[in-house]
């Protein structure tokens, strides 16, 4: 009731996908503006994804696995963690997690009870994160709840395979139902190693759903939807 009275005053609320925006109609009876979150430019995003990494944990030999997010609980990282001993055996991968927080020193003795130490590596956020997003072969997301994650987007405008979770809100609206990257329940571990080594031995084709999402990414358009939040403000000027 105190979030509805304080947002009745607002003379506008913009919401970042339509998940929210069904939310807000639904449990609080108001109306709300959807404006997607913009990301750089496309041009900026390919130019920075070629400057130079230093670490050599990834290796064109290796199915080479991506996530990047805090280390919270939210993210979820014991269940991609899990997910390994179900990848197919004869599959050789590393997953490189990008982030930091107060669920770090958990998983990575999650990782050293589990004699990963050799194929899972952490290091800390980085301000530039597009060059491991390109090297990567497969980025996964198993977010528990999430508000419209820009890394996925990020990922589109890079033509990465994707996995994510289908959790609330952002995912599947990103990925369009799964059209653009593979859906999974929340902390669905055994299904996602199975997703892993199916995106393993059919990597052409999953490349060509990447290709496909690629080219949707003219709704999160930084110009389009500053323009968009400027019409809005006039509205109420």
């Amino acid at each position: 009731r105190l979030f509805k009275f304080f947002l009745n005053m607002a003379d506008k609320i913009i919401v970042n996908s339509k998940a929210m925006q069904k939310e807000f109609q639904k449990v609080l009876d108001l109306k709300s503006v959807l404006i997607y979150n913009p990301i750089e430019n496309k041009k900026i995003i390919q130019e920075k994804s070629k400057r130079k990494i230093k670490i050599k944990f990834f290796q064109k030999k290796y199915l080479n696995i991506l996530t990047i997010g805090r280390l919270v609980k939210q993210k979820d990282h014991l269940t991609l963690i899990k997910s390994l001993e179900f990848i197919d055996t004869n599959i050789n991968y590393r997953l490189l997690i990008i982030g930091s927080g107060e669920e770090k020193e958990k998983i990575q003795n999650i990782i050293k009870g589990k004699n990963l130490s050799n194929k899972v590596k952490i290091i800390k956020f980085q301000d530039n994160i597009y060059p491991y997003i390109k090297y990567a072969d497969i980025f996964v997301l198993t977010s528990k709840y999430e508000g419209l994650p820009n890394v996925l987007i990020e990922c589109l405008a890079l033509k990465k395979i994707i996995i994510s979770t289908n959790c609330k809100t952002g995912p599947s609206e990103i990925l369009k139902g799964g059209k653009f990257g593979k859906l999974i329940k929340v902390g669905e571990y055994k299904k996602l190693g199975q997703v892993i080594s199916n995106i393993k031995y059919n990597l052409n084709y999953h490349n060509q759903i990447a290709k496909k999402g690629h080219k949707s990414i003219y709704r999160f358009d930084y110009q389009e939807n500053c323009k968009k939040y400027l019409r809005e403000i006039k509205k109420i000027l």
